[in-house]
């Protein structure tokens, strides 16, 4: 995975501006795997995250805490090229 080492991610009070909906979705070229997309507040596809993978990252945490444990993981890992 070199070239995720490359990656810049945007300012976390950026990437809030910019993101208006995470959502679940089925991924189209996996079966049985999902993937959280990232729209912008304009409904514009910005980028998609594996779930298994984002919620392997933020490990366990209480269920009411999990919505906001996602988001905020995926807020902080907008890549900088998702502005464009």
């Amino acid at each position: 995975m070199a070239e995720e080492d490359n990656i810049t991610f945007l300012p976390f009070e950026e990437a809030l501006a910019l993101v208006g909906a995470i959502q679940e979705e089925e991924d189209i070229e996996r079966d049985n795997n999902r993937i959280l997309t990232v729209y912008s507040k304009d409904d514009r596809e910005l980028c998609w995250f594996d779930f298994a993978e984002v919620m392997a990252a933020i490990g366990t945490v209480p269920k009411e805490e999990l919505k906001a444990a996602v988001q905020n993981y995926i807020l902080r890992h907008i890549p900088d090229w998702a502005r464009d």
